[in-house]
C-alpha cells in the first residue's frame, strides 16, 4: 500500500513537473517584414509593433505562464529571400507560427512553404489570392482588397461617378486590386473607360494620366503601395486634372501624405482602417479604446504614431496569443485557435475566422476618409 501511495506521489510529481516546465517554456514567434526596401513603410512599423507586443505581454508573465519570444528577419520586400527565410525561421529556429510577409508577392512565394513543413503563416498583406482559395495553414490580418474596392464603389455609386478610370501598379497586389476593381464594377454596374498601369519603380505616370485626362472620367482609382501612389498624386496636381482621385488602403498612412506632400494629396479619398481616424469615432465603437491605446503606447515607445500597417502585425499577434490561450502552443493548436477566433476585436476591425473564411473581416472594418490639410477627415 505504501508503495503504490509512493509510486502515486512520485507520478503527480512528474506531472506537475511537467506542467510547470511546459508553462513556464518558450513558444517562439516568427516573423517575416520588409523594415527595409520600397516596401519599408509597411515592414519597418510591423516589426516595431511586434517588438512591442512581445516585451508587453512578457513583461505581464507572458500568456498562460509562457514566455514569449520574437524571432525576426528583414525580407527587404525581396520574395526570393522570404522564401529562404522562412525556410530558416521553420527548420533552424524551430518556429510554431510564422507572421508576415509584409508583402502580396512574397506571401504568396512563402505559402507553399508554410503548407509544407505545417506552420501557420499568418500574413500582413492585403492580396485576396493569399486566402482565397482557403489555404489550411494560411491567413492574413488586412481586410481582402475586393472589402477595400467594394467600399470604395459603395461611396462612388452614392456621389453618380459610374465612369472609372484605374490605375494599378503591376506587383501582386496591384494586379489583384485589379481583377476585384473590375469584378466588382461589372457587377454594380459601373463602366471602366480607361485601364492603365504602372510599374512599382516607375518615377513619373504623367503619360498615363494625360491618357485618363483625355478620356474625362467621372473617377480615377489608383492601386498601389508607395511609393507610386504619391508620384501620381503629385503628377495629378502638375497636370491640373480635378477628377475625384481615389487610393486603395495600401496607402492609409500619413507617409503617403508626407511622399506626396499636403497640398497634392488634399481631397484624396481612400478607404483606411479605423486606426487612422479613430479620435473621429463615437467612443462607445467596441475598436475605440484598444485603438486609442495601441497608438498612444507606440507614441511613447517611439515617439512617433502608430499606424496601419503596423495594426497588421497587432491583430497576428492578437490571433496567435488569442489561440494560445485557449488551445496550447503547437503549431497544429495555433492553427485551430486562428480559424476558431470568434468576434476577437483588434486593431483592423473584429475577427470572425471560419474554415472557409481565413481572413475573417467583412465591409465594417474600413471607413471612406479624406485628405484635409494634411490629416484624415472621416467621409459621411
Amino acid at each position: 500500500m505504501k508503495k503504490m501511495s509512493l509510486l502515486l506521489s512520485t507520478v503527480c510529481m512528474i506531472l506537475i513537473s511537467a506542467t510547470v516546465s511546459f508553462a513556464s517554456g518558450t513558444v517562439k514567434i516568427g516573423a517575416l517584414f520588409a523594415v527595409t526596401g520600397p516596401a519599408s513603410f509597411l515592414g519597418e512599423p510591423e516589426k516595431r509593433t511586434l517588438e512591442l507586443l512581445v516585451k508587453e505581454a512578457n513583461a505581464k508573465g507572458g500568456i498562460n505562464g509562457t514566455t514569449l519570444e520574437a524571432v525576426i528577419y528583414d525580407t527587404g520586400g525581396d520574395a526570393t529571400k522570404a522564401v529562404q527565410l522562412a525556410t530558416k525561421l521553420i527548420k533552424d529556429d524551430k518556429v510554431s507560427v510564422i507572421i508576415g510577409p509584409s508583402t502580396t508577392g512574397e506571401s504568396m512565394a512563402v505559402i507553399p512553404v508554410a503548407e509544407k513543413w505545417k506552420i501557420p503563416l499568418i500574413s500582413c498583406a492585403a492580396g485576396i489570392k493569399i486566402t482565397d482559395p482557403v489555404k489550411q495553414w494560411v491567413f492574413k490580418t488586412p481586410a481582402n482588397d475586393h472589402i477595400a474596392a467594394g467600399k470604395i464603389l459603395n461611396y462612388m455609386a452614392g456621389k453618380k461617378q459610374n465612369n472609372i478610370a484605374l490605375l494599378t501598379v503591376t506587383d501582386g497586389f496591384g494586379a489583384s486590386g485589379r481583377e476585384q476593381i473590375k469584378a466588382l464594377a461589372k457587377q454594380k454596374g459601373f463602366n471602366i473607360v480607361a485601364d492603365e498601369v504602372y510599374g512599382p519603380k516607375d518615377t513619373d505616370m504623367t503619360a498615363q494620366l494625360t491618357k485618363i485626362r483625355g478620356i474625362k472620367p467621372d473617377a480615377i482609382i489608383c492601386w498601389g503601395t508607395n511609393p507610386g501612389p504619391a508620384v501620381i498624386t503629385k503628377n495629378v496636381k502638375q497636370l491640373g486634372i480635378n477628377t475625384p482621385l481615389y487610393m486603395s488602403h495600401g496607402v492609409a498612412s500619413k507617409k503617403y501624405i508626407e511622399l506626396a506632400g499636403a497640398a497634392s494629396a488634399e481631397g484624396v479619398m481612400l478607404p483606411a482602417g479605423k486606426l487612422a481616424i479613430y479620435d473621429a469615432l463615437p467612443k462607445g465603437d467596441s475598436q475605440y479604446k484598444m485603438l486609442k491605446e495601441y497608438d498612444n503606447s507606440f507614441k511613447k515607445t517611439y515617439g512617433t504614431e502608430a499606424s496601419t500597417f503596423g495594426g497588421y502585425a497587432y491583430d497576428a499577434f492578437l490571433l496567435v496569443t488569442n489561440a494560445i490561450k485557449k488551445n496550447g502552443s503547437t503549431p497544429e493548436q495555433i492553427r485551430a485557435g486562428v480559424e476558431q477566433a470568434s468576434k476577437l476585436v483588434s486593431i483592423s476591425g473584429v475577427f470572425t475566422m471560419t474554415p472557409k473564411d481565413h481572413n475573417g473581416l467583412d465591409l465594417s472594418a474600413f471607413e471612406m476618409v479624406k485628405i484635409v490639410k494634411g490629416d484624415w477627415a472621416l467621409l459621411k
